[in-house]
């Protein structure tokens, strides 16, 4: 009998075997609920599932509408029943990270949606970094130990927490700055992940990426950006993979460099994609994703 730790343990393992090989790592495709964001819970597993796609990340907002008629265990069939694998989730939240004073009802819920997404078995949730007040330099030096209380709720639900830096946050809005706290806290559930997007628009730089030790990062959003002055830049510059003009496949082989085996998990936020049809567009983004990943041998 396979047990949760068994299969939650075997892409490490399969990481591992490949690294021991001396093979490029590979990765794999995943769709961000957000990215079909209209069609609600159900409707846009259904319509993935019908595009070809296997994995999954699924988000608090989208859940808890599907929670107001149904529960949780009906929300693991959905996902189930069509052959999904959700790798990941999304909770949004102020002050995860940082002290501020949205901090302890957001603690609360980042309780509720551990526990949520556990009992649906994902191996793990990531919350962006966003604060709704001005930070300071003390602010940052109190970082770590934020980091280590959240980093503690996530272990008691055996999930990997994830801290998503975003471009205009006013917090971790960089990759470097990102690590910097991660490795401070220390804290062995808590990991940094990587969105193309925030990475390539804001004020990180490709050279950045070599920060990273070999199998830290653990997961991925997948996008591409429009060929917009990046003062211009907001959510509907964010373009499917290919598409754009941010130097998606390099990153990509850097990653592969840095031995990431994960998810590339397409989060987009253009209306075309979130209030089109789930199995058009999911089966649009499949090719074009595919062709890039195949050009960065990680396909």
């Amino acid at each position: 009998m396979v047990t949760r730790r068994t299969a939650l343990l075997a892409p490490l393992a399969a990481e591992v075997a490949a690294r021991a090989m001396g093979a490029t790592p590979k990765m794999t495709l995943c769709l961000h609920q957000n990215t079909s964001r209209a069609a609600g819970y159900r409707k846009s597993l259904e319509g993935w599932a019908k595009a070809g796609i296997k994995n999954v990340e699924l988000t608090d907002a989208m859940l808890d509408e599907f929670l107001k008629t149904e529960d949780l265990a009906a929300a693991k069939r959905v996902f189930t029943d069509l052959g999904l694998t959700p790798v990941s989730s999304a909770a949004v939240l102020p002050d995860v990270w940082i002290p501020g004073p949205a901090r302890a009802a957001s603690l609360e819920t980042w309780k509720k949606r551990c526990d949520q997404f556990s009992s649906l078995g994902l191996p793990k949730i990531y919350c962006p970094s966003v604060t709704n007040r001005r930070v300071t330099a003390d602010d940052f030096k109190a970082t770590p130990d934020c980091i280590r209380e959240s980093g503690e709720i996530a272990k008691q639900y055996n999930l990997t927490a994830m801290i998503e830096f975003a471009r205009t946050s006013t917090h971790l809005a960089t990759l470097s700055s990102s690590l910097m706290v991660i490795r401070q806290a220390g804290h062995p559930s808590v990991r940094p992940m990587l969105d193309f997007f925030h990475f390539w628009s804001g004020l990180s730089k490709f050279e950045d990426l070599d920060l990273l030790q070999p199998g830290e990062l653990a997961h991925a959003h997948f996008q591409d950006t429009a060929d917009v002055p990046k003062e211009l830049y907001d959510n509907n510059s964010r373009l499917i993979p290919g598409d754009g003009v941010a130097p998606v496949v390099k990153i990509l082989k850097k990653l592969a460099e840095k031995e990431y085996a994960g998810a590339l998990s397409v989060e987009l936020f253009r209306a075309e994609l979130t209030q089109g049809d789930p199995t058009e567009v999911a089966a649009r983004i499949r090719e074009k994703c595919e062709g890039v990943m195949r050009q960065a041998n990680v396909a």
